[in-house]
């Protein structure tokens, strides 16, 4: 289905086909209507499928010729789990605000940063995209008013009642006024985002997306069995033999992550890690040189294994199995995204072997495990 028979503001039209976009994603052709007509929705759908600019470019185009919002009483809330998804979803915001005849002044609040500069900030901004916890911060502040918001998204949903945000938002739905529309996007159905439906939406327009196990066809999946000792010189042999190039490389802890990207950089290869004890300014900085192709690795935990869009990736690789199927799925779920393929790398060690296998079963695919004895590593 093309853009142009959705609805949207013509302006926000002419702008997706500059970007050449023409056909919308499932999940888009089914939500953009639903929420220019101010219906609740609740949107199960995986990270990379289209879910961002489901809600922004209907929202956008209803903010369209409004009333001037009174300062510091946004319009538009979107909550995130995390720093990276808010700097994500004010980026595409930002975008197609841009190409609005009178733009939309969006802004993003987050913790590890300075809350001063986001407090100033504030000043006539609709669209808030925040972190719960920073958010009710600036309540606390008095730096911003919930009391005229007309639509609420809660995007990844599920990660966000995980991580123990129940609490807190709690709070902010008592701050918020009872007529609004609500927007709850999660990759999963589980039992708390089932919950929080209950309570939260009413007859909302309900759109589910194939899973990413039923996705997977779209990856290229090699598995080789390494001795642990070998897995730093099997990486650096495959990105150098193969020329691999946009690498995102996922290890069990920060620690691992370091010592990964620094053996990398030591042999030659432009990479660097990202994780939790990275500052805000670092794992941004890092994040957006990968994806505009000016770093070759990035060395990751599990933190870049939801909520963070790289459009096109073409190889991810587990440089550590992660501990369950469903985060394997969720991490090779970085590549082979929007209808484009990509490759997906598991090391495999002899302790890793039967876990490997439960990995396999739960995604319903059989992966074939290469021999690297025959592989000459030397030098590498």
């Amino acid at each position: 289905m093309s853009f142009t028979s959705l609805g949207l503001a013509s302006s926000l039209q002419k702008a997706l086909a500059k970007q050449s976009y023409t056909e919308a994603y499932p999940i888009q052709k089914e939500a953009i209507p639903a929420i220019l007509n101010k219906k609740d929705v609740l949107g199960i759908a995986k990270t990379g499928s289209g879910k961002t600019a489901s809600y922004v470019l209907p929202i956008l185009t209803n903010l369209q010729g409004g009333s001037i919002s009174k300062n510091r009483h946004i319009k538009t809330l979107v909550l995130v789990p995390t720093r990276e998804l808010a700097a994500q979803v004010l980026e595409v915001f930002q975008q197609f605000s841009s190409a609005l005849s009178d733009p939309i002044k969006c802004l993003a609040v987050h913790g590890g940063v300075s809350i001063n500069p986001q407090m100033k900030a504030m000043q006539n901004v609709d669209i808030l995209v925040a972190t719960p916890g920073r958010l009710l911060e600036l309540v606390d502040s008095n730096a911003v008013h919930l009391t005229e918001i007309e639509a609420l998204v809660l995007d990844e949903a599920d990660k966000m009642l995980n991580m123990g945000f129940q609490d807190e938002m709690n709070r902010i739905f008592a701050l918020l006024p009872k007529k609004r529309q609500n927007m709850l996007f999660s990759a999963t159905l589980s039992k708390n985002v089932e919950d929080v439906n209950q309570v939260l939406l009413k007859n909302p327009q309900v759109i589910k997306i194939e899973s990413e196990v039923d996705t997977i066809d779209l990856i290229d999946q090699l598995a080789y069995s390494v001795a642990e000792e070998k897995k730093g010189p099997l990486l650096r042999y495959l990105i150098k033999h193969n020329n691999l190039k946009q690498v995102l490389v996922f290890t069990s802890s920060a620690h691992r992550a370091d010592a990964v990207a620094y053996k990398l950089s030591k042999n030659g290869i432009q990479a660097t890690s990202t994780h939790s004890k990275k500052s805000q300014g670092a794992r941004t900085e890092n994040l957006r040189k990968f994806k505009t192709g000016k770093l070759r690795v990035l060395v990751a935990t599990d933190l870049l294994t939801r909520g963070i869009d790289i459009e096109f990736l073409p190889y991810v690789v587990n440089y550590d199995l992660p501990r369950s199927p469903k985060d394997y799925i969720h991490r090779i779920g970085r590549t082979g995204r929007a209808e484009s393929p990509g490759e997906a790398i598991a090391f495999v060690t002899k302790d890793d072997e039967h876990h490997f296998k439960v990995i396999q079963k739960k995604m319903k695919k059989r992966i074939n495990l290469i021999d690297t004895k025959e592989i000459d590593t030397k030098g590498y």
